[in-house]
């Protein structure tokens, strides 16, 4: 018979077969066992370990719940972004996906274009102990929401900025410490998730100075540092898309600031000079330069004031139940509208921030009163100007424990705090 054909033996000296496990794969055999070969039985792997595949992003979403049951995510999205704001906050609480869902842009970006977002407004105290505090006021269900408390470093603080970068988040920079001296530190609350943040310190440590946002941009100006208490001259711009300050030109002569708006893409600057004479200067972001003002809207600026519509508002009177409009053709001031119901002078009842509301002005009062005022309406609305004013605290709305808390902030037992900055934030 013919000699059958026999299959090569293994040698099992030179086999990867006969590696010890710990050599994990056949490359690490190799590399310990010189001279070895690849086994040739058909059922020898090259690892000893079974791999494993991972899932797919869609296996992956599958197994994930869903945002509501029995709904697809689009159509479960389509019904949170239409829940009121005062509720975003408990929303966060049910799940992890709700909470990474309403502290992402995609949500807000949503209700925006809905139309469903909400503005609040944030208000930043201190109070009759001198401690620095901060609330935040539902115009729609007109009620203080709880907030978290302010961080150490500006819970004493003095002359600190304020101001709001992409309409959800309040930043807090500069300022004196009562131990430290001026500050370069910087920190902003997100309105969306709750929270405070840290971000980039400024370039100069400075107080008592002037601030303003142009195009998304936080730019500071003048003030005063630690030594010989000098006026600065320096200026500097916060870019948040780039996370860092710059300096910009210098103000041509130095100031503390104690009035500022912008009006028509331009910051407008009044305050004190280093011989504590009142001076008044504009930057030009397009052409970053300084230059003196020395016309009309000046010489007729009061504190507070504000933009809204292409328009220069500033009130007229301590308790801002009198209003002003800057007319740009006659280069003056001019009555606008009157309550007729003035309040008092008194400290508590002195109105400490004019800001846009929901396309309307709004007032803050040291007690924490707030006045809505349709300035769309008639020129000279005569008689019926009162009708333009809307009241939107103290209708009690407070019949739980902010009741308490509502005396408190309002100071009924005569107010010795006061209001340091306001602002309005989206969500």
């Amino acid at each position: 018979m013919a000699e059958m054909i026999q299959p090569p033996l293994v040698d099992s000296t030179a086999c990867f077969c006969r590696v010890d496990a710990g050599l994990k794969t056949v490359a690490g055999a190799k590399k310990y066992v010189p001279g070895t070969k690849l086994c040739l039985q058909p059922d020898i792997k090259l690892s000893i370990h079974p791999t494993r595949q991972k899932p797919s992003r869609s296996d992956r979403n599958r197994s994930q719940s869903s945002l509501l049951p029995g709904l697809p995510d689009d159509l479960a999205i389509a019904c949170l972004i239409r829940v009121p704001r005062v509720d975003h906050r408990n929303l966060r609480l049910v799940c992890k996906r709700w909470h990474r869902l309403l502290a992402g842009n995609f949500f807000y970006s949503l209700r925006k274009s809905l139309g469903t977002i909400e503005e609040w407004i944030y208000v930043v105290k201190r109070d009759r102990d001198r401690k620095v505090t901060f609330h935040a006021f539902d115009p729609i269900y007109q009620l203080w929401q709880p907030l978290p408390p302010i961080p150490k470093e500006y819970s004493e603080a003095l002359g600190f900025g304020s101001a709001v970068l992409s309409g959800c988040h309040l930043y807090l920079f500069g300022g004196k410490h009562p131990l430290k001296g001026p500050m370069r530190r910087v920190i902003f609350y997100n309105a969306r998730t709750n929270k405070w943040h840290r971000a980039p310190d400024m370039l100069r440590r400075r107080h008592f100075f002037g601030s303003c946002v142009i195009n998304n941009c936080l730019y500071v100006a003048g003030g005063e540092n630690e030594g010989a208490h000098q006026s600065l001259r320096s200026s500097e711009v916060y870019d948040p898309k780039k996370n860092r300050w710059s300096f910009i030109s210098a103000m041509s002569t130095a100031m503390v600031p104690f009035i500022g708006v912008v009006y028509e893409g331009k910051w407008y600057l009044k305050g004190l000079g280093s011989h504590r004479q009142v001076l008044s200067e504009v930057y030009d972001p397009g052409s970053d330069s300084w230059g003196p003002v020395y016309d009309g809207m000046v010489s007729g600026w009061r504190n507070p004031s504000a933009s809204l519509d292409g328009k220069l508002y500033a009130l007229d009177c301590k308790d801002g139940c009198k209003i002003r409009v800057y007319d740009e053709d006659t280069g003056s001031w001019s009555k606008h509208i009157d309550s007729k119901a003035h309040l008092g002078n008194s400290k508590a009842l002195e109105a400490a921030a004019l800001l846009p509301l929901n396309g309307k002005l709004c007032i803050i009062r040291n007690n924490m009163s707030i006045s809505l005022i349709n300035v769309s309406g008639p020129e000279d609305a005569g008689p019926r100007a009162e009708h333009l004013w809307e009241t939107i605290t103290g209708k009690g709305q407070f019949k739980t424990m902010m009741s308490n808390i509502w005396s408190s902030i309002a100071g009924r037992n005569r107010l010795k705090g006061h209001i340091l900055h306001c602002q309005v934030l989206q969500a």
